[in-house]
Parts: structure tokens; C-alpha cells; sequence
């Protein structure tokens, strides 16, 4: 993670006043243990919100021996506008208010950082927060215009909020990416690597998804990882907008993965040309990337990769 950037900390309660600019830290799950018996899932002592110790019978040479493993965690969030369920959202413990920020911009309820007045723990109804449930507050115009949050949806981790918005949606609400940015093959070429550096749960446990944030010369800006790509992807997104640095014209987004039509989408809410995917893209996403002027890589590997769309941004030596 970036210097500064959101750290988990192992307490209950996060919160954020977006017009005092006050930061605290908000995440869902706490430092408990789940249990010492054989079996049973347990926080790991040094990141116990991200990863969950646990014993396993492992197979491996003609016998099954018995040792501890650890796995990813993995927990519902529920996001509350003023005070009406709005999503339920399955993800990695952690960076909780940048993930809510980044939903709440890709899914058009707000346009920018200003829309937003607070993002805190959601009370339960003894009035003690919940470690699992953020309360927003938008703008008062907002919350009065009649904007559908009343609709409930759950996002799981692998397929975000399926098949929700067609080309045309996404374009009527934001035009086409139209910057000129061109980036060197040999940039994209290592860009995986570093991906692969700012993944250190995933190192652990195998289990997590990642996305990062680069400038051309492939510098890391931000890096976040969840169990689902889109969370991942809309972490890096919020961060970027709490912290006053959308639209990211001048940047690549990298996604552990495949890339989906859902990606894409974020990709061009936050005005970001170039999204790169470890693995291929949907053919729905092909087509939103070429419509949206997004560039579009997949099948990243050392040595090659391939473009789906828009490749005139590709800089090739003379």
C-alpha cells in the first residue's frame, strides 16, 4: 500500500467526515479469535481482519497430515444511506469507507467527494457501531432527490452487480475517454510484477484478488486487494476520491484476473484510459472499451500481452 493509505488497525469502529477532512479508520471485523479447536477458523494474530488461520488436512505424497493454513477472509459489509439499506456487499475486511466511496461513484449515486458528508459505522439498535454496516450520509439535495437507493442488491466477489448496466447506461452518463496518453510496451511488460510486490495477503494465502493504480512510467500509486476483483478495483477508486485525485486521466489500471464489462465500467467513471487484465476480457467488456475509448489489455504476461481495444495508445519505438 501506498505511504498513508488507509491501514488496517484491528479496532471496531472507523469513521470519516468528509467536510472536516477528518480520517479515522473504519473497518468492518475486529481482533477476535473464531476459535481454538481443531477446525474452527481463527484471526491470524498479525492481520487479523484479512486472514483467518485454520487447521487443514493436507494430501501430499500418499498421506494426509494435519497442519494450519491460512485463508482469506471474507465477510458481508452493508451500506446504509440514511439509514435505508443500500447493498450488501461480500469482501476482504479493510479499507472499508474507500470501498464504499468507490461503489457509491461507480454506481452513479454520487458524481464526486463533494456529494458525500460522512461515512461512519452504522449504530446498531442499542446505538453501539456494528463492524459490519457503514452509515452515509450524501448531500442533503442528494437524499431529497428521490434517487433509487431504496433498491436492495447483493454484490458477491466474483461477479459484482451482474448484467445491471448496458453500453448505452454507461455512456449516457459519462462520454468517452478521449486522452491522448500513449505508454511504452516494455511499461506494461513489468507491470505485473509490481502488482504481484503489493499483494501480501494474497502471498499468504492465495486467495485474494488485486488491483493497482499506475502512472506511464509503471510507478505504483495505490494498490488494494478483496476477495472480488470489482471491490478491489472500487477501493483503489475511492481512495483516489477521498483523497482528491479523480479524474486519473494521466494512468493504468492493472486487475489480478479477467476483465468484465463491470471493470471496464469503473475504469471510465473514473476517467481512467488504460486497463490492463492478467487474464482476458468479456466480450461485453470489449465492446464498452471500444465505445468508451478505454484501452484495453489482457492475457498480461512477461513477454507479451494483447489488445482488445484502442492499441493507438501503445507507443512503439520508431
Amino acid at each position: 500500500m501506498v505511504a498513508g493509505a488507509d491501514q488496517p488497525s484491528g479496532r471496531a469502529v472507523d469513521w470519516l467526515d468528509v467536510r472536516g477532512v477528518q480520517l479515522g479508520h473504519s473497518y468492518g471485523g475486529d481482533a477476535r479469535a473464531w476459535g481454538q479447536d481443531a477446525g474452527e477458523v481463527r484471526a491470524a494474530a498479525d492481520d487479523p481482519m484479512r486472514i483467518r488461520a485454520l487447521t487443514i488436512a493436507r494430501y501430499e505424497k500418499g498421506r494426509i497430515s494435519e497442519v494450519t493454513d491460512e485463508v482469506a477472509a471474507e465477510e458481508p459489509l452493508e451500506l446504509r444511506v440514511d439509514g435505508r439499506p443500500l447493498a450488501v456487499i461480500m469482501r476482504t475486511p479493510g479499507h472499508d469507507r474507500f470501498l464504499a466511496a468507490g461503489f457509491l461513484l461507480s454506481e452513479g449515486i454520487i458524481q464526486t467527494a463533494r456529494d458525500l458528508q460522512e461515512i461512519g459505522p452504522a449504530p446498531d439498535r442499542d446505538g453501539f457501531p456494528q463492524p459490519n454496516a457503514l452509515e452515509i450520509r450524501l448531500r442533503p439535495e442528494l437524499e431529497n432527490s428521490g434517487r433509487p437507493w431504496q433498491r436492495h442488491f447483493t454484490i458477491t466477489a466474483s461477479c459484482g452487480v451482474c448484467g445491471r448496466a448496458s453500453i448505452d447506461a454507461v455512456l449516457d452518463r459519462v462520454p468517452p475517454i478521449s486522452e491522448q496518453i500513449t505508454i511504452a510496451p516494455t511499461v506494461l511488460l513489468g507491470l505485473e510484477e509490481r502488482l504481484r510486490s503489493s499483494q501480501p495477503v494474497f502471498t499468504r494465502t492465495g486467495g485474494l484478488h488485486a488491483a493497482a493504480l499506475f502512472d506511464p512510467t509503471g510507478r505504483l500509486i495505490v494498490a488494494h486487494e478483496d476477495v472480488g476483483r470489482h471491490n478491489a478495483v472500487d477501493k483503489v477508486i475511492g481512495q483516489l476520491l477521498l483523497q482528491g485525485q479523480l479524474p486519473a486521466p494521466v494512468s493504468m489500471l492493472l486487475v489480478s484476473g479477467r476483465a468484465s464489462f463491470e471493470l471496464v465500467q469503473k475504469a471510465v467513471v473514473a476517467r481512467i484510459p488504460f486497463l490492463i487484465a492478467v487474464g482476458a476480457p468479456s466480450s461485453l467488456a470489449v465492446e464498452l472499451a471500444r465505445a468508451a475509448g478505454v484501452t484495453l489489455v489482457g492475457l498480461l504476461r512477461p513477454h507479451r500481452f494483447t489488445l482488445y481495444a484502442h492499441p493507438e495508445r501503445l507507443r512503439l519505438a520508431p
